[in-house]
């Protein structure tokens, strides 16, 4: 399999924002990338839905795929170009097409990966990056990071807590980066925002 040059996840909050479809455009014009989805609404769903009901975190985390899946398939229904693709053959298939394959989870997805709200889909965007041997990896967020710094992208709630060891574990470059810095025509070779530093 060619690998991508990047991995780019749309976070979930986006699913409302006027920014979503303008972002869906500059990633379906790109060259070979692979688009990671969010939760957005449907990942709300499983958090009230395991409020109310109790049930453990590991029924949790296979429910988020499947939120993260939802959402993949509703991205590849707004933009050209895109289409679903819930296995590591399908995203090759798809990027043989010249299309951007959009990861749609199946709930035993990244099982070696803690089963816990730790763990959201900017974790598994890096999860998925490197068993693709991906160069970059870029995670588009609702507001924009205050700086490159690790350890307070994380303290600010921009990242998860289990961000960190993915990020030790991944050698490609991981950039994060506002909505509102939305490109013409994402270019994966030099991606928006800032560089992630660790530490």
């Amino acid at each position: 399999m060619t690998a991508p040059v990047a991995v780019v996840k749309l976070g979930g909050s986006l699913a409302v924002s006027g920014l979503l479809r303008p972002w869906l455009r500059a990633v379906a014009a790109a060259g070979p990338v692979v688009l990671v989805p969010g939760g957005g609404p449907f990942a709300d769903a499983v958090r009230a839905a395991q409020g109310v009901m109790g049930f453990d975190d590991r029924a949790a985390d296979a429910m988020a795929k499947l939120a993260m899946a939802q959402y993949g398939i509703a991205l590849a229904g707004l933009a050209e170009g895109l289409c679903v693709a819930a296995s590591r053959a399908a995203i090759a298939e798809g990027l043989a097409r010249g299309r951007v394959p959009v990861w749609t989870p199946l709930p035993q997805a990244a099982d070696d990966a803690p089963a816990t709200w730790d763990v959201t889909s900017d974790s598994l965007a890096l999860w998925l990056a490197r068993r693709l041997g991906a160069a970059r990896a870029l995670l588009v967020k609702s507001r924009p990071p205050a700086g490159p710094r690790l350890a307070a992208l994380v303290a600010d709630g921009l990242l998860d807590a289990a961000f960190p060891g993915f990020l030790a574990a991944f050698e490609g470059e991981v950039f994060v980066t506002g909505a509102e810095e939305v490109p013409d025509r994402l270019d994966p070779a030099r991606l928006p925002g800032v560089r992630i530093e660790a530490g």
